[in-house]
């Protein structure tokens, strides 16, 4: 459901695609190399292994799985999967794992959101970073992150959000400069991102019936649990 998207939003969401095309997974590896980005990563990879350091990862949306990298490199026990909607993407993270010397070790497959290829309670931890804003259906596609969830797992959906606090835009300024913090606030504007509260809510419409958000660098976090006695089938 896209009704807690402004209808300005609404129609930008219908707009963008859920896949990015060949030509633009190479541009965004590229793009998402830099400073900015690779700090984010680090920092929610952090926030990640708060929640769990060992067990069975799920990366969804995992574009050019940079993230998947930097968690192995900080905990090697979690066993890695990233999946992305975008066959481009698959490429290019694949080929990343590759020159990082973890083509065996992390696993990239394609998939949606939608429909995940995983069997029910496959994973400890499921995590999203960037990514569900370009989700056609993402009630349907929360509801897919607790069907693969074990009992008493944790999801953990990165995003940017249309509202960022000041407090967060003026710490990144000081972090990354005025014009960077500028450009990913000209940003906001043309990409179909909730704002905080409307991202937050999304869990009440889902099995997770609950969640909460907090910051982590630029990213709105919104934190889902999965209850140790049901199921998904428990909740249909």
């Amino acid at each position: 459901m896209n009704t807690r998207l402004s209808m300005a939003r609404r129609i930008l969401k219908l707009l963008h695609p859920e896949a990015i095309p060949r030509l633009g997974a190479i541009v965004y590896n590229q793009v998402s190399s830099g400073r900015m980005f690779q700090r984010h990563y680090e920092l929610v990879a952090g926030d990640i292994l708060r929640y769990c350091s060992k067990g069975h990862l799920l990366d969804i949306g995992t574009g050019p799985g940079w993230l998947l990298i930097k968690l192995h490199g900080e905990s090697p026990g979690l066993r890695l999967v990233g999946v992305d909607v975008s066959r481009g993407m698959v490429a290019k993270a694949r080929e990343n794992m590759r020159n990082a010397g973890l083509g065996d070790a992390i696993s990239i497959e394609e998939g949606n959101a939608r429909r995940l290829p995983f069997e029910d309670n496959s994973f400890d931890i499921v995590v999203s970073t960037g990514s569900v804003h370009h989700w056609k259906e993402p009630v349907t596609g929360l509801n897919e992150v607790h069907r693969v969830l074990k009992q008493g797992g944790t999801a953990l959906m990165y995003d940017l959000i249309s509202n960022t606090p000041l407090p967060i835009l003026k710490k990144a300024q000081q972090e990354y400069g005025r014009l960077c913090t500028t450009i990913f606030w000209l940003h906001s504007f043309e990409e179909p991102f909730y704002r905080c509260e409307d991202f937050e809510a999304l869990a009440a419409e889902t099995f997770f019936k609950t969640g909460s958000t907090s910051f982590v660098g630029l990213f709105c976090c919104l934190l889902l649990k999965k209850s140790p006695a049901s199921g998904s089938d428990a909740q249909t």
